[in-house]
């Protein structure tokens, strides 16, 4: 039986190995779609729509393996790259997060052309795959700027389809997303447009869209924003089509509250608070938890230099406060990531060189990718630190609270997402004022006991209001009742 639920995304929820006798492991990921899909249930019939990202992935298809209800497509190595790093990771996820250095970026010229040719065909791909797939009148939620074009593609082949699109990332203000060029811009919005509803993460970035859309569409003929109740839509027409109309809607995604406090007390994490308790030199000191990826948005370097800061200024805290910092590398094939995250491990370095005493080693960095560490500095820490530069949400700001042993201060940048949800009960900082993230870190420290117990209360109810599971079907209903 064809599908009745399909969802589609760059990554999918498993991945081959190559073994050494040339069979292949399959290892299943997480994270929140995958959650949220399981609360469909298995009988749901539903089937993922993903890419081959590695040699075992391709190899697994073009051996006909695969994990029941997944799709795996084999898209020419060269045309995923070029559509991956070159426009989703170079552009889009450059624009959208505000990330170009303006003088001498972007640069969009002849190759940009070329791999915006590949990025076409990489979500052309996938929209034939979820029409050949679907079943009559299906419903298809397609994931993320990776498929920015797959909803009008997929519209054109198959008008029966109610089609969702959900943006995991911020969405650009009007003058930052018209430096792209006009017609890409004007493509990208149809793109998203021929879905029969968008979702976002916060209202900011569903306003940022629609204003995008005013901008960059208003010669359509129709092109016009209309409320209904409280979730808003717009219509438009374009030469040679009908008229349509696009609805938009927020779901902020949750922390999976269950699975972490179930996760974080299993016998690994307890072995890696141990360990963590020796690398910081027991129980007094005071520890301030970052959990990053070496993404360039999540603004480590500043964090880092805004723990010096403290050290400099607040003379106190020496010998009695370890920063633990989790940078785990991320997106090493491209130059500017690989430089930053030897810039990150350089100034953990410096710092260290400066402050550091028999005994105590003020920055602790850590660098590869450990889940069970991470729940373990989760429940070690005093304050938790996120301030990135931009965000779409930011779940470590929501894990931390609900994860916490005794407690824990957030100190959260107003640029990300979870900030709508946390902003009464966190310490709000500019990202780009490390003087006063510094004192946003002393605030935190100096915080009440019996005050953080009660802030860290209602940060976890808050970043718990909407899990995985309830994420994913309030998207699918709305978009079923639409």
């Amino acid at each position: 039986m064809a599908p009745q639920i399909l969802v589609a995304s760059n990554r999918g929820p498993v991945s081959y190995v190559p073994r050494a006798d040339g069979t292949l492991d399959a290892r299943r990921g997480g994270g929140g779609l995958v959650s949220g899909l399981s609360a469909i249930g298995p009988d749901a019939g539903a089937l993922w729509v993903c890419a081959a990202l590695g040699d075992g992935d391709r190899e697994a298809v073009r051996r006909g393996i695969a994990e029941p209800g997944v799709r795996m497509l084999d898209i020419d190595a060269a045309t995923h790259s070029a559509a991956y790093n070159g426009i989703a990771n170079s552009v889009l996820w450059f624009v959208h997060h505000m990330l170009y250095q303006t003088p001498l970026e972007p640069v969009y010229d002849a190759e940009f052309r070329r791999e915006w040719d590949a990025y076409r065909l990489y979500n052309r791909a996938f929209a034939a795959a979820l029409a050949d797939e679907a079943d009559r009148n299906a419903t298809v939620l397609i994931q993320d700027y990776h498929l920015a074009l797959a909803p009008g593609m997929l519209r054109e082949l198959r008008p029966d389809l109610r089609i969702g699109h959900f943006s995991h990332t911020p969405w650009a203000p009007p003058e930052y997303f018209r430096m792209l060029p006009d017609d890409i811009a004007e493509e990208l919005l149809l793109g998203m447009l021929g879905a029969d509803r968008l979702g976002f993460l916060t209202q900011r970035w569903l306003r940022a869209f629609q204003n995008c859309c005013q901008s960059v569409l208003g010669h359509f003929d129709g092109m016009a924003y209309w409320p209904r109740d409280q979730e808003p839509s717009f219509e438009y027409r374009i030469p040679g089509h009908q008229r349509r109309r696009t609805f938009l809607g927020v779901h902020g995604l949750g922390a999976d509250a269950d699975f972490l406090r179930e996760r974080s007390r299993r016998a690994d994490v307890d072995d890696r608070m141990a360990a963590l308790r020796e690398q910081i030199g027991g129980t007094d000191r005071k520890v301030i938890v970052r959990v990053d990826r070496t993404e360039l948005s999540k603004n480590i370097v500043r964090g880092l230099l805004a723990y010096r800061a403290l050290l400099e200024e607040r003379p106190e805290w020496r010998e009695r406060v370890v920063h633990l910092a989790f940078a785990y590398p991320s997106r090493q094939d491209l130059p500017v990531y690989r430089e930053y995250t030897a810039r990150v491990s350089q100034l953990a370095d410096e710092i260290n060189a400066e402050f550091a005493t028999d005994g105590w080693t003020p920055v602790i960095l850590h660098v590869e990718d450990d889940f069970a560490r991470s729940l373990a500095a989760y429940r070690l820490a005093d304050v938790a630190l996120v301030n990135p530069i931009r965000d779409g949400m930011n779940l470590v700001a929501k894990e931390v609270p609900v994860v916490s042993d005794a407690g824990c201060a957030l100190v959260l940048s107003r640029e990300a997402g979870a900030y709508e949800e946390l902003r009464d009960e966190a310490l709000t900082v500019n990202p780009y004022d490390v003087t006063g993230t510094a004192a946003a870190l002393h605030e935190a420290l100096t915080m009440p006991p019996a005050e953080r117990t009660e802030r860290t209360k209602r940060l976890a109810a808050a970043a718990t209001a909407l899990p995985p599971q309830r994420w994913f079907l309030d998207q699918l209903n709305a978009l079923r009742e639409g």
